[in-house]
């Protein structure tokens, strides 16, 4: 008994043929999948600044900080048109957090009792709609805080230089209109004389005709 237990264990453990035996055979796949291009909307634009940090918002009707998320604030200037834009977007989800323009008249400072935080106000779009938001946003060191508030400040000063080129081309534009104006309407006025001028002509003409043709009448 003693010698035939042994050999059974051993059959017991040799593992059955072709469990772990490689057939090579391929196994061709139930769906194709196709790569598909994704674009994020930022083609077009040239990163300035791209920082990690923690963006809250103020929630006026629990009048508290609220955690917008985690992940990449960045500044981007549109290569066209030099539009700078805010945007952040969750680390993971990819989920947009904030994103609105850069504007002159906007301002940006630091965070009560918090050198590594600072807050603004903006027109966000984030949620698709256009909403009054107080952003607070805080960073892992003072110099990345620091480092964000100058160029949102250089940002905000720079669109309000190509905001003053934009006023005074607009204002050239409206004036070389109205100078334009001017000069067709007083082109229109003297064609209008003119024609004043020959339709009193034809009727004198035509009054001598008149008087003309009357006295042979007469006689």
């Amino acid at each position: 008994m003693s010698s035939a237990d042994p050999e059974h264990r051993e059959e017991e453990e040799v593992p059955a043929a072709g469990d772990d035996e490689d057939t090579g055979a391929n196994i061709a796949p139930i769906v194709k999948l196709e790569e598909v291009a994704v674009t994020t909307g930022e083609e077009d634009e040239d990163p300035i600044l791209d920082l990690k940090s923690k963006l809250y918002r103020f929630d006026k009707d629990g009048n508290q900080w609220k955690e917008r998320g985690a992940g990449t604030v960045k500044f981007l200037k549109h290569k066209v048109t030099g539009k700078v834009r805010l945007l952040m977007r969750q680390s993971k989800t990819l989920k947009i957090c904030a994103n609105h323009l850069i504007l002159a008249t906007m301002s940006v400072q630091e965070h009560a009792g918090n050198e590594k935080s600072c807050v603004w106000h903006a027109r966000d779009y984030a949620d698709g709609e256009l909403k009054d938001e107080l952003f607070c946003i805080r960073f892992p060191s003072i110099e990345n805080c620091k480092s964000f508030m100058e160029t949102f400040q250089e940002v905000a000063e720079s669109q309000k230089t190509e905001d003053d080129n934009e006023s005074s081309a607009a204002a050239g534009l409206i004036e070389k209109l109205s100078v334009e104006e001017k000069t067709e309407k007083k082109e229109a006025e003297e064609k209008s004389d003119d024609k004043t001028e020959i339709e009193s002509e034809k009727e004198s003409k035509a009054v001598e005709d008149k008087k003309a043709v009357e006295p042979a009448s007469s006689a």
